[in-house]
């Protein structure tokens, strides 16, 4: 059991007076931070939100200025151009017109505000953003480096006051009032500076990472002639009854000849090709229903947990339930792949994975022949290749289900052990690089962390030690 004991005249009957306000941790990081001669955030900027304005989904398809919402925010510390095809866009002339709609620019700050709060990240090299409710912003930041004050606030001392000034509405969100309360720790400028140099050497690893996978998905498609490929959606085509017959599909979209061009570049491939099942035996995983979901214990992925190159924590079970399910523990050298709700996306597990249990929307691959390198195996799954012939396979359905028979017919080309090699190798820097970025992230944070708990020399020598 946690207590706190507070005087009464640190109590301020108009404001908070709920037990959870003076949690232990909450009053250890106030006195901390007190000590270490810290400053409102409000002296360090003006914050911002957007509000009062007409609804804006009927504009995005016609749209040219990001909309930042929480999805853009809380995996990317820092925000980008490479984000260009995730963000919602609405008009400039809309953004224009209602003055309530909120804009920042590079080097200011947003964070979010509702669902999700409490996440603050950096526009980078966005010359013109519009806020979303859900979030609010940073603008005007002088005399603190905001590259830094992106670590402190994804920092324990920046995070977890945010998180304590949450409004305990149905809806917890954050107000710029109570944000602007916080607590902000100014280093000397050599550890602030450094600090900062660390998150934008994070970003820079993340965009090599990407440009990386980028390559090497990219040589696949140019040996399959597909680099320039770009779907197109026919209004006629002619299609043989008995072809109806062999898929056991009768529907137009099934045949649309750009499925076509996708199979007969993979089958005219020199070096071949095989059906997935031919490369991989599968296990399904199973569900354990929302009500076992718990706040902490073993992880349970599920589909929206599983990214082509991390998994995500979201959702827990008890040890009991993992004892019990423990025959689908995934392990190394398999890949995850879903096949229900965003069919599609590929996970190898290259190093031995923690306690976890996926859900019955994810498949276990493990290879049971070399034909191919588990690397360029997952480049193929996470491709285009794949991505056209479950939208062959799936269409129509309301809720998208990659049915197992289907994904073992998937057509996997079999390109040359050189080439496979070549492949492997940009997917290992890619990961490598990725891995970095991610280090070089919580560098960024426990630094601050260092500087408030103990001293700023010590941090930078650490920050030093670990990023050299």
């Amino acid at each position: 059991m946690q207590y706190s004991i507070v005087p009464f005249s640190d109590v301020d009957l108009e404001d908070r007076i709920d037990a959870e306000y003076f949690q232990p941790t909450y009053l250890e990081i106030e006195k901390k931070l007190a000590s270490a001669e810290s400053i409102p955030l409000r002296e360090f900027c003006t914050i911002t939100g957007s509000a009062f304005y007409p609804a804006a989904t009927h504009l995005y398809e016609f749209g040219n200025l990001p909309f930042i919402r929480c999805v853009d925010c809380i995996p990317y510390p820092i925000i980008t151009k490479r984000q260009d095809n995730l963000f919602e866009k609405i008009p400039i002339d809309f953004a224009n017109e209602h003055r309530n709609i909120k804009r920042l620019k590079a080097g200011e700050i947003v964070i979010t505000k509702v669902g999700t709060p409490c996440f603050a990240s950096i526009i980078h090299d966005l010359a013109d953003v519009a806020l979303s409710r859900t979030v609010l912003g940073l603008k005007s930041i002088e005399r603190i480096n905001p590259y830094y004050l992106v670590a402190f606030l994804r920092s324990k001392y920046g995070f977890s006051q945010l998180y304590r000034e949450r409004e305990l509405t149905i809806q917890y969100q954050l107000t710029l009032e109570r944000v602007g309360n916080i607590l902000i720790h100014k280093p000397l400028p050599e550890i602030e500076n450094a600090i900062a140099d660390t998150l934008i050497q994070h970003e820079d690893c993340k965009r090599r990472s990407v440009e990386t996978f980028d390559c090497a998905q990219n040589l696949l498609l140019s040996e399959l002639g597909l680099l320039d490929w770009q779907p197109r959606h026919q209004l006629a085509f002619v299609k043989n009854y008995s072809d109806t017959v062999e898929s056991e599909r009768f529907d137009a979209e099934y045949f649309q000849p750009k499925y076509e061009e996708i199979i007969e570049a993979i089958q005219a491939y020199p070096g071949g090709w095989k059906p997935l099942g031919d490369l991989v035996s599968m296990k399904k995983c199973v569900e354990v229903g929302s009500g076992e979901y718990m706040n902490e214990g073993v992880p349970f992925v599920r589909v929206s947990n599983l990214g082509p190159h991390e998994i995500t924590e979201e959702k827990y079970i008890s040890h009991e339930l993992y004892n019990r399910l423990k025959k689908h523990q995934p392990k190394k050298g398999e890949i995850l792949l879903s096949k229900d709700g965003s069919p599609g996306i590929a996970h190898y597990l290259r190093e031995t994975p923690k306690k976890m249990i996926p859900s019955g929307g994810i498949l276990r691959l493990s290879p049971k022949s070399d034909t191919v390198n588990e690397d360029y195996l997952t480049l193929v799954l996470n491709s285009v290749l794949t991505k056209q012939q479950i939208i062959r396979d799936v269409g129509g359905s309301i809720i998208l289900h990659w049915r197992p028979d289907q994904v073992k017919k998937l057509a996997v080309p079999i390109l040359n052990k050189d080439k496979q090699q070549e492949i492997q190798t940009m997917v290992q820097e890619s990961f490598d690089l990725r891995k970095r970025s991610k280090h070089l992230l919580e560098c960024a944070k426990r630094a601050v962390e260092i500087a408030i708990e103990q001293d700023e020399d010590k941090a930078q020598a650490w920050l030093g030690e670990q990023t050299r």
